[in-house]
């Protein structure tokens, strides 16, 4: 008899329905042993076998009360999603930004920490050790308790490899064997992901997208990139390096030279076009807070769209996804202002007629997909825990 075709072992059986009822609790939050019953289809005596397994093994703690209309009342119980916890993490050239992560879904402080310019005073260890201290000590919470960090960066990591590749300024960080010097280093697991990658992660997570939706994040900052979510996952490319968008050549607008997208909607770009109209500030950042009040705003939109929409149309004429999102400090900036006029370029100057929309995720989106991506991982790790 194979195996699919034998009866149910009661080990086995236990096993399962205390995964599924810890599965409940992580996704709803605390629940009686009657709605667990409910919703697990188990019998209210059975119920309570698997909470009290759950609690002796430390995986389940009972946090309150629901008064019923008869009888007591009945205790609620929730996940220890403190069990174990992780780090995510977002690095920046000169600055990390981190944040624990708990298998509850708990929104724990922001931390930042300014790094060191000079490279000898800098290393890939001692950036994320900083950003998991700095995390745990807003958080308040013990660093031993942290057994994995996911860390968003501006480049691509090869799979194959572990190296580093289209990395843009990181002082005294690896090229080669980059994650396996981070997991020696601070004896935790780590995951290493394109700042972008997470930032599309973030926009499916919390964003206007669908969740079965294709789409595209062209993220538009001081460097540029574009995250593919394709079929319902990300499209990383065979080397890690699907996305970099900044390399494409172009034609300026005279037709006569050539240079690459960074070169034509890049932060150095944004700014002349923005100062050209007389909007203050020497660095990006400056000059997006300028742009926001500035009666030029509109005129500066009208100037960087068709430049956007040279960086949109090679993701449409490859990939056609059902939407293109812009994000990133300048696709934030300009809003759907911009969007509107990108795709009204696009469908005036080509054959594509695009969905074109701003990113909706609030703040920190970089942060924010790190934190669903290793949240998961936790949660993942807390039921392997039920045996």
């Amino acid at each position: 008899m194979s195996a699919v075709n034998q009866p149910g072992k009661p080990g086995l059986l236990r096993e399962l329905n205390d995964r599924a009822a810890l599965a409940l609790l992580l996704e709803h939050g605390p629940l009686t042993r009657a709605r667990i019953g409910e919703l697990t289809g188990l019998s209210k005596p059975t119920a309570s076998q698997v909470v009290a397994r759950l609690e002796a093994a430390g995986l389940i703690a009972e946090v309150g009360e629901v008064t019923g209309a008869r009888g007591p009342n009945a205790a609620t119980y929730a996940a220890r999603g403190d069990r174990m916890l992780a780090v995510a993490v977002d690095v920046r050239p000169y600055r990390v930004v981190s944040t624990v992560v708990d298998a509850a879904g708990t929104e724990h402080p922001v931390a930042e920490v300014e790094l060191a310019h000079n490279a000898s005073e800098r290393s890939a260890v001692g950036d994320i050790r900083a950003a998991i201290d700095a995390a745990c000590s807003a958080a308040g919470v013990d660093r031993e308790r942290v057994v994995t960090a996911m860390v968003g960066l501006q480049g691509a990591v090869d799979p194959r490899t572990d190296d580093l590749a289209f990395t843009g300024l990181m002082p005294g960080w690896p090229r080669r064997q980059v994650r396996a010097e981070l997991e020696k280093g601070l004896e935790i697991d780590v995951r290493i992901d394109n700042d972008v990658n997470l930032a599309a992660v973030a926009e499916r997570e919390h964003g206007s997208v669908e969740a079965d939706e294709d789409f595209a994040l062209l993220w538009l900052g001081d460097g540029l990139g574009v995250a593919l979510h394709l079929r319902g996952e990300l499209h990383r490319g065979a080397a890690g390096g699907a996305g970099e968008i900044g390399y494409l050549p172009v034609v300026t607008g005279d037709g006569s030279s050539s240079a690459d997208l960074q070169d034509l909607v890049g932060g150095v770009a944004v700014t002349r076009v923005a100062r050209a109209h007389g909007v203050r500030g020497r660095r990006l950042d400056q000059v997006l807070d300028a742009l926001a009040t500035s009666d030029e705003r509109d005129a500066v939109l009208s100037e960087l769209a068709p430049r956007v929409a040279a960086g949109v149309l090679p993701v449409l004429a490859v990939l056609a996804p059902h939407r293109v999102v812009l994000g990133g400090p300048t696709g934030m900036a300009g809003g759907q202002a911009l969007a509107d006029q990108v795709r009204a370029h696009i469908r005036r100057t080509t054959r594509w007629s695009p969905t074109v929309s701003a990113s909706t995720v609030p703040d920190q989106p970089v942060l924010r997909g790190a934190r669903a991506v290793v949240g998961a991982d936790l949660r993942s790790r807390l039921l392997d825990l039920v045996s």
